[in-house]
This record gives C-alpha cells, sequence and structure tokens, in this order.
C-alpha cells in the first residue's frame, strides 16, 4: 500500500476512496460491518493496511483515526473511528484487527 501524507480526514477518506478503498467499515457489538454490501465480518477476516491519525485543528481532544482495511474476500474500505464520547464503534472488536507488517 502506498504511504500517504494527510493533511485532513476529509483528504485521507476520499483519496482511499479514489484508490479503491470504497466500503464504509463500522464495528458494532458483535462484528464489522460493510455499510454497502451489508457483509459481516469477524476480526480475523480483516487486515488493517494503513492508519492515519487526525487531530482536531480548535480541539486536541478531538481526534480520529482512518483505517484502510481489506477483507479476506478482496473487499476493501475504511473505518473511520473517532475518540469522542459518541462515537459508537466497537473499539475491543477494531482492536482485535490485525495489521499489515511494513
Amino acid at each position: 500500500m502506498t504511504h500517504y501524507a494527510f493533511s485532513t480526514l476529509s483528504e485521507a477518506v476520499n483519496t482511499l476512496t479514489q484508490d479503491g478503498y470504497k466500503e464504509d467499515f463500522e464495528a458494532n457489538d458483535t462484528c464489522i460491518m460493510a455499510l454497502y454490501s451489508k457483509k459481516e465480518y469477524q476480526p480475523n477476516e480483516l487486515i488493517i493496511l494503513g492508519s492515519y491519525r487526525f487531530e482536531g485543528m480548535t480541539n486536541p481532544g478531538d481526534q480520529a483515526t482512518v483505517l484502510a482495511i481489506e477483507a479476506n474476500d478482496g473487499t476493501k474500505g475504511t473505518l473511520v473511528m473517532s475518540y469522542s464520547a459518541e462515537h459508537g464503534q466497537n473499539v475491543e472488536l477494531i482492536r482485535q484487527i490485525p495489521s499489515k507488517k511494513a
């Protein structure tokens, strides 16, 4: 995977989408859901190919990470994880997704 230096969260998502990461992933209580295709994955069926972290311009507590993910069936997409109190993602499930070694 190409390594990028993004300035903004939206730039990261837009560029990764153009590079084929078209699915939006979300971690719920029991699985990682691909929102467009409605496919469900367990963490061991996915791999994190890249991770990009951002801090808010006005509030350093406004942090988010964009993960570039590929599923074992070839589905590629992004998962945006906010560090706010209202993010709603299952962080434990996300932590179980293995990362590709550089």
